[in-house]
């Protein structure tokens, strides 16, 4: 088997969030879904578990963070091209999200950052690796 990422993400409301990332252009796999958490698909080897706060706590001791009042955590994700990071900002605001940072161009590197319906931290970036300075 090969190695897989899922990132367990709390969320304050299941179906909202679920909505969320399908917006986004990611799709929900069934067979890891139910009233307590949803598995979103960002690509063959990598997911996000959203899970109900309360489910969230069964897998720790720790008190859930507000990610809209605290980070958590910083997520991530390289897209395909410019557009691509430009496309997914739009349609993280129309699906209910925040456009959290000015976009940043590095020349070889475009970020930008949303929040998404909880206040997770996503950074979605092109980079053309070909262009990385020798020096940083």
């Amino acid at each position: 088997m090969k190695t897989k990422i899922f990132l367990n993400l709390a969320v304050k409301d299941l179906n909202k969030a679920v909505a969320f990332y399908n917006e986004l252009g990611f799709s929900t796999n069934p067979k890891f879904t139910n009233e307590k958490g949803a598995c979103i698909v960002i690509d063959e080897n990598i997911f996000v578990m959203l899970l109900v706060e309360e489910f969230y706590k069964t897998f720790t001791k720790k008190q859930i963070c507000d990610a809209s009042k605290a980070s958590e955590v910083l997520i991530s994700i390289s897209l395909d091209s410019r557009e691509k990071v430009d496309e997914t900002i739009q349609k993280a605001i129309k699906a209910g999200g925040t456009d959290y940072i000015e976009a940043k161009d590095y020349g070889w590197m475009y970020q930008r950052t949303f929040l998404d319906v909880d206040g997770h931290h996503w950074e979605v970036f092109y980079m053309d690796e070909s262009q990385i300075p020798n020096e940083m």
